[in-house]
C-alpha cells in the first residue's frame, strides 16, 4: 500500500479538524492507508517535518499551506523520489496555479491517487531551492510591507494596496548577466526571475516560462510613467500587445547585482536585502502530482 504524510500549517489553514477529516476520508476512499500527520509551527516551517516525512519512506507528501509552507518542503522533497501534492491553502499557492491543481481538499487528494506524477525545474538562491520565483526590487518591497494578518482576511488583493503605494518609487540601476554573457545594465523597478508565469489577480507574467524545459526566465520590470503601468498591467492580462516597459530574458544562470543594498525575495517568503541575486536552476528536480498526461498545463508538452 501507498505510504504518503501530510504536512499541514495551522495558520494557513481555517478549520484544522475539518480539513483532516476530509483528507482521512478521500484517502480512505481510495483504499489509501492513514498517512503520517506532521504540523508546522512557529520555529518550524516544515522543512524538518518534510524531511521525516522522506526518512519514513513516504511516497506522496501532501502539503496544505501557503507558498511559504510549500517551499519548506521542497527544500526537503528535492532529488527525492517523494512526490509532492499540493492542496491549496494560505495566500498565494502560485504552483498550484501554474499547474491548474484543484482547489478543494477531496480533489486534490484524489489528484494525487489518480493522476500522473512530473519532474520539474526548481530555482536555487543561495542553496535554497524555489518552485516559483525570485525577486529584488519593487516586489520584495511590496511582500515586505504588506502585513500577514492583511494577507489570511484578503489574499492576494493585500498586496494591491502596498503596491498602489510604492508605485512612485524611484528605479534603481541593475547590472545583469546570463549564462555567463556580457553584462546588461538597465534601470528598473524589480528583477524577477521565475521558474512559471502565471501569477494570481489572472497576470500572465511571462507566458512563455514553463517549468520543466531547464530554463529561467527573467523579467527586467521598468515602468516610468502611470501610463507604463497601465499598459503593463494590461499586457499581462492578456489584453493588449506586451508594453509598459519590461524585457524578458532566459538562462540557466542569472546574476543580478545593485550599486546598494535592495529587498529581496523568494517564493513570497523575503530574504535579507542585498546588492546581488544569484540564481540558476536544478533542472527536473522536483516531482509534483498533477493532471493526467491529457492535460498538462504549465508543463512542456
Amino acid at each position: 500500500m501507498t505510504s504518503t504524510a501530510v504536512l499541514i500549517n495551522p495558520a494557513r489553514v481555517s478549520n484544522l479538524v475539518s480539513v483532516r477529516r476530509l483528507i482521512l476520508r478521500a484517502l480512505a476512499e481510495e483504499g489509501w492507508p492513514e498517512p503520517l500527520w506532521l504540523e508546522t509551527s512557529p520555529d518550524e516551517t516544515g522543512e524538518r517535518q518534510a524531511r521525516l516525512a522522506v526518512s519514513r519512506g513516504a511516497a506522496v507528501l501532501f502539503v496544505c499551506g501557503g507558498d511559504g509552507t510549500v517551499l519548506a518542503a521542497v527544500a526537503a522533497l528535492s532529488g527525492s523520489e517523494t512526490a509532492l501534492a499540493v492542496i491549496p491553502s494560505g495566500t498565494g499557492n502560485v504552483l498550484a496555479l501554474n499547474l491548474e491543481l484543484p482547489s478543494d481538499v477531496a480533489s486534490a487528494v484524489r489528484l494525487a491517487t489518480r493522476g500522473d506524477r512530473r519532474r520539474i525545474d526548481l530555482g536555487v538562491v543561495e542553496g535554497r531551492p524555489f518552485t516559483v520565483a525570485a525577486g529584488m526590487g519593487l516586489d520584495a518591497q511590496v511582500l515586505a510591507d504588506t502585513p500577514h494578518r492583511v494577507k489570511r482576511r484578503l489574499g492576494w488583493p493585500a498586496y494591491v494596496s502596498s503596491g498602489l503605494r510604492r508605485i512612485g518609487d524611484p528605479r534603481f540601476r541593475v547590472s545583469l548577466r546570463v549564462d555567463g554573457g556580457e553584462p546588461v545594465v538597465r534601470e528598473v523597478r524589480s528583477v524577477l526571475v521565475a521558474n512559471v508565469g502565471r501569477f494570481p489577480g489572472g497576470f500572465n507574467l511571462l507566458p512563455e516560462a514553463v517549468p520543466d524545459d531547464g530554463l529561467l526566465d527573467v523579467a527586467l520590470i521598468a515602468p516610468h510613467r502611470l501610463r507604463d503601468w497601465v499598459k503593463l498591467l494590461v499586457s499581462v492580462r492578456g489584453r493588449h500587445p506586451r508594453g509598459g516597459r519590461m524585457e524578458t530574458m532566459r538562462g540557466k544562470v542569472v546574476e543580478v547585482a545593485t550599486d546598494e543594498p535592495w529587498p529581496r525575495e523568494m517564493d513570497g517568503d523575503p530574504l535579507s536585502s542585498g546588492t546581488s541575486l544569484a540564481v540558476s536552476v536544478l533542472p527536473l528536480a522536483l516531482t509534483v502530482c498533477v493532471p493526467r498526461a491529457t492535460s498538462r498545463p504549465g508543463l512542456r508538452k
